[in-house]
């Protein structure tokens, strides 16, 4: 086996945004992160439930106004004669 082939993993030192130092060894070197399992909301049971029932209401609501709009466009489109000068082939 060649000599040097595996990495140095020197302590390390993770400190977390809300105060939690976790120690280990990695080849990273200490650093800080901003969210770690104390204070992650699946890991503390705190979930922000989000109200998904009203944003498939608003989104029924916002399309549901205007269906005859989005019908007669291609119907128009089909009638107006190509650009360019030529006519089209059959």
């Amino acid at each position: 086996m060649k000599p040097e082939m595996h990495p140095v993993y020197p302590p390390a030192r993770i400190t977390c945004a809300c105060g939690n130092v976790v120690e280990t060894h990695s080849t990273r070197g200490s650093f800080s992160v901003e969210v770690c399992s104390n204070c992650h909301p699946f890991f503390t049971g705190k979930y922000k439930l989000m109200d998904t029932a009203g944003r498939i209401d608003r989104f029924r609501k916002k399309y549901a106004a205007n269906p005859a709009k989005d019908a007669a466009a291609p119907a128009e489109g089909a009638a107006a004669p190509a650009k360019g000068g030529k006519k089209a082939k059959a």
